[in-house]
C-alpha cells in the first residue's frame, strides 16, 4: 500500500505540475506522485534558459499565421493559440488569488511583443497580417508602423546604426508577457509538496506492467541503482524528449507508428547592463524558408532567476539526443518496426530542412552574428556569448497518405480506456500547458468531468469542456487576468 497512488506523473516539468495541481483540487482525497529522473524540477525543457519563455499567444510568431494559396492571411492557429494562452492566465490567476503563487512578478512579467520585417514583399505580408488579426477581439490592441521612427521608440535597439531608406515594418501589442516556467513550476510543486503531493528525484522509470486497472510503473534510482515499483490507477507521462520511448515501453497501441525528430537549439546571450537596460520587448522576424518554427529569429528580453539579459536566436541544430541530458542513441533507441516507413517518409519529405539543420550545425560565430546585426546592427561582438538551448523533439505522425507526417505543436497520446496518457511534441507548449492538461482531463476522465466542472471552472472560468470558452467570454477575462498578474 506504500507504493499505491491513484495517479503518477512522470516528470517534473510545468504539465506534469500544472496537471497535479489540478488533479489536487478536483480530487484532494488522491494520493499523487511524481517521478522524476533529476534531481530537482525543471531541468529540461521547462528551465528558464531552456525554454523560448515567450508566453506564446501568437501576437508576435509570424508561423502562427501563414499566407494562405490566394494571398489571404490564416489566422485560426494564431486565435487557438491565443485562447489557449487566456486559459493560461486565467488558471496562473487562480494560482496568485489562491495563495498558491502569491507574487505573480515572480514568474510573469509585461513584456511587449513586436514583430519585425524587412523587404517590400515582408512588409506587404505583415500589413495584411495586422489588417486580418487586428479585427478579432483577441488582438485589437495590436498597432502597425512602417516608421522608423515609431518603431524606434518601440524597440531602440532594432534601429540604431541601420541604413535609412530601407523599407520595414513592424506591429506591437504592449500587454505581451515574459514567462519564467522554470520559476513557475518550482513555486507550484513547492506547494504541491506542502499538501501532501509526493515528489521522487533521482529515479528512472524502466519498464511497464498492466496489472488489472492499474499500472506498475517500474523504476531505477540513478544513485544506487535500486529497483523500484509504484502502482497507480492512472499514468501521465509528460517527460519532454524522453515521453516517445515511455510510451512505447508501455507498449499501448495508440504509439504505433509515431516518431521523433530531435532538434537542438543555441542563443546568443547579452547580460551587459548598459544594452540590457535599452530593450525591454521581444521582437520576432521571420523564418528562413525551411527553417522549423523554433528557428524564427528574435531579440528576447529575459528575466531568469532574477537574471535580466537579452537573448537572440535560436540557431536551431542537429544531434540525436531527445533531452538536453540524454544519451546520443536516443533517436536509434526509439526506432521500431511500425514507425520506420513514417520516419523515413518524414525524411524524404523534409530533405529542405535536413540540408538547413545541417548547415546550421557548421555555421561559423561569424555567420551566427550576421544574422544577430540584421536585428541590431549596433551589436558588440563581445556583449555576446553561446548559450545552448533546450532540446525539442517534434512529433513524426503516422497518415494514411503520405505514411508519416512531420507535426510542429503537441499531441496528448493516450489509450483508450483512459488510464495512461503522455504528452508529445514541443512549441508553443509550456505557455499552453494548462489548456492542455484540461484535454488530458477530458480525454482521460471523462465520466468525472460532470462532478468536477464546478472546481474546474473556479481555476479557468471560462472552461467548457472540449473548448477554452467564447472570444466574448475570453476577452471579458483578460482584464481580470491582468490587474491579478499585474499586465498593464
Amino acid at each position: 500500500m506504500e507504493n499505491k497512488f491513484e495517479a503518477v506523473l512522470i516528470g517534473a516539468g510545468i504539465m506534469s505540475v500544472t496537471l497535479a495541481a489540478i488533479l489536487k483540487q478536483v480530487e484532494p482525497t488522491w494520493r499523487i506522485v511524481v517521478v522524476e529522473r533529476l534531481s530537482a524540477v525543471a531541468q529540461e525543457s521547462s528551465n528558464g534558459w531552456n525554454n523560448a519563455g515567450t508566453g506564446h499567444s501568437a501576437l508576435c510568431e509570424l508561423n502562427y499565421t501563414p499566407e494562405a494559396a490566394d494571398g489571404s492571411i490564416e489566422i485560426s492557429k494564431a486565435v487557438q493559440i491565443n485562447r489557449q494562452f487566456q486559459v493560461s492566465r486565467q488558471f496562473w490567476a487562480w494560482l496568485v488569488e489562491s495563495g498558491l503563487v502569491p507574487d505573480p512578478s515572480s514568474f510573469i512579467r509585461q513584456s511587449p511583443h513586436i514583430s519585425l520585417v524587412f523587404g517590400e514583399s515582408n512588409v506587404d505580408f505583415l500589413r495584411r497580417r495586422f489588417e486580418a488579426l487586428v479585427k478579432h477581439p483577441l488582438f485589437s490592441s495590436m498597432e502597425y508602423s512602417e516608421d522608423p521612427h515609431q518603431i524606434a521608440r518601440w524597440a531602440p535597439l532594432v534601429i540604431d546604426g541601420r541604413l535609412r531608406g530601407e523599407p520595414m515594418a513592424a506591429t506591437r501589442v504592449e500587454e505581451g508577457t515574459d514567462v519564467d516556467f522554470g520559476a513557475l513550476t518550482q513555486l507550484i510543486s513547492q506547494r504541491l509538496m506542502e499538501n501532501g503531493v509526493e515528489f521522487h528525484f533521482n529515479k528512472r522509470v524502466t519498464d511497464f506492467q498492466r496489472k488489472g486497472r492499474s499500472w506498475i510503473v517500474k523504476t531505477r534510482d540513478e544513485l544506487g541503482s535500486t529497483p523500484g515499483s509504484i502502482s497507480a490507477d492512472f499514468v501521465f507521462v509528460g517527460a519532454g524528449g524522453a515521453a516517445l520511448s515511455l510510451l512505447q515501453k508501455s507498449g499501448i497501441k495508440e504509439i504505433r507508428g509515431y516518431g521523433g525528430f530531435p532538434v537542438s537549439g543555441e542563443w546568443l546571450k547579452c547580460d551587459n547592463p548598459d544594452v540590457v537596460v535599452q530593450h525591454s520587448s521581444k521582437v520576432y522576424g521571420m523564418a528562413e524558408i525551411g527553417a522549423p518554427p523554433m528557428s524564427v529569429p528574435h531579440l528576447d528580453a529575459r528575466i531568469v532567476d532574477g537574471q535580466r539579459s537579452l537573448l537572440f536566436g535560436p540557431y536551431a541544430g542537429f544531434t540525436p539526443k531527445f533531452l538536453k541530458t540524454g544519451s546520443w542513441f536516443d533517436l536509434f533507441a526509439s526506432l521500431r518496426w511500425h514507425n520506420l516507413l513514417p520516419m523515413l517518409a518524414v525524411a524524404v519529405q523534409n530533405l529542405g530542412l535536413l540540408r538547413y539543420l545541417i548547415r546550421e550545425v557548421f555555421a561559423s560565430r561569424g555567420q551566427r552574428l550576421e544574422s544577430l546585426y540584421r536585428f541590431y546592427p549596433g551589436a558588440n561582438t563581445d556583449d555576446w556569448v553561446r548559450e545552448v538551448a533546450g532540446q525539442r523533439v517534434q512529433v513524426i505522425k503516422p497518415d494514411s497518405k503520405r505514411a508519416g507526417v512531420l507535426q510542429f505543436g503537441t499531441e496528448v497520446i493516450a489509450q483508450s480506456d483512459g488510464s495512461i496518457a503522455g504528452l508529445l511534441g514541443a512549441s508553443p507548449g509550456a505557455s499552453t500547458a494548462p489548456s492542455i492538461m484540461l484535454d488530458v482531463l477530458e480525454t482521460c476522465f471523462p465520466a468525472k468531468l460532470s462532478l468536477w466542472k464546478k472546481t474546474l471552472r473556479t481555476m479557468v472560468p471560462t472552461y467548457v469542456p472540449g473548448g477554452s470558452g467564447s472570444d466574448s467570454a475570453i476577452g471579458n477575462s483578460m482584464a481580470r487576468t491582468a490587474r491579478i498578474l499585474r499586465i498593464h
